[in-house]
């Protein structure tokens, strides 16, 4: 598992904590197609976060890390 805040960390989205908590407040974030303002939200495999157009599957991002 990761929380949402270092997810967008680890696939270069936000370089930091405090950038990537602005992004998921502004509602720019979709956790399996639902905007998600949790920072914390624990992401698991099967997962997909949606920022900027552009989806990414946790489970590939996390086993490829």
């Amino acid at each position: 598992m990761i929380k949402l805040d270092q997810f967008l960390k680890l696939v270069g989205i936000a370089p930091t904590g405090g950038q990537a908590k602005w992004i998921i407040l502004d509602g720019a974030v979709k956790v399996n197609d639902i905007v998600e303002t949790r920072r914390g939200r624990q992401l698991v495999a099967g997962d997909r976060v949606t920022v900027e157009g552009k989806t990414y599957d946790v489970g590939e991002i996390i086993d490829n890390s």
